[in-house]
């Protein structure tokens, strides 16, 4: 016997399964988004009103109340001698160790009168035309310089100083130097007292050229402030590590 089909109940229209018509809300989801926007602008303009009727708010004075001044004479300037920038911006020169007795003043000096400009000291180098470009952006600001000859001893002491407006100048300057200093061979270093990262370096393998005595050498870097210290010591003969740490150290101390 063929299925038969089911029959619809009376008083329902017959629909196909999966077919029933959604009901229709798009009228009603318009009219509660209208109502929503009217309420707000009317709470936007009732706030208004109300402000509008209000009297203005008084600001508080942008002035502060007057501080009292402290009373009684202010603390005494510092001497020159617990002050160094007094002693630094003078006269650099009277900064430097003097000539000790019996020692040779040296003429192969640099500079004049004592004082180092910028092409003095850049003339120093084995790249001087490099190393003036490198002092200018450096901010060089000025040199002293002084040495002597004692014995088979040739001894250069320099004092640079820089206006470090844009940069530590002085404290990368030893850095630099002290790159080079490292990298000699047979080299021994020590820290210098009281300096932070002031070093003292002695270099133990002579320069050798022929017709020539050997020449041994010894070096010092370290800075203060806006000052950085060179020593420069060389010898026909092995230099020991207490005469350029001597000297390190009581040059250190005068700055």
């Amino acid at each position: 016997m063929a299925p038969v089909a089911p029959v619809a109940p009376v008083g329902v229209d017959a629909a196909p399964v999966g077919s029933r018509t959604p009901r229709r809300r798009g009228r009603t989801a318009l009219l509660v988004a209208g109502a929503a926007v009217l309420g707000l602008v009317a709470g936007t303009c009732a706030g208004y009103l109300v402000q509008v009727d209000r009297e203005p708010t008084t600001l508080p004075s942008l002035s502060q109340q007057t501080l009292p001044q402290a009373k009684g004479e202010g603390p005494e300037p510092l001497s020159a001698a617990q002050d160094r920038r007094v002693r630094t911006d003078g006269d650099l020169r009277k900064l430097l160790l003097k000539k000790p007795r019996g020692a040779k003043d040296a003429d192969w000096l640099g500079g004049n009168d004592g004082w180092l400009d910028l092409a003095a000291y850049a003339d120093m180098y084995e790249a001087p035309d490099e190393v003036f470009g490198n002092l200018v952006g450096d901010e060089f600001r000025r040199g002293a310089v002084t040495g002597w000859e004692s014995g088979t001893t040739t001894l250069e002491i320099r004092l640079i100083q820089y206006r470090q407006e844009e940069a530590p100048a002085a404290a990368d300057s030893v850095d630099n130097s002290q790159y080079w200093a490292d990298d000699e061979d047979a080299t021994e270093s020590w820290t210098v007292p009281g300096t932070g990262n002031g070093m003292a370096y002695v270099h133990n393998e002579p320069e050798r050229e022929a017709g020539y005595l050997p020449l041994y050498s010894a070096e010092a870097h370290a800075w203060r402030g806006d000052v950085a210290m060179e020593i420069w010591i060389y010898d026909t003969k092995p230099i020991p590590k207490k005469k350029i740490m001597d000297l390190a150290e009581r040059q250190m101390e005068r700055l």
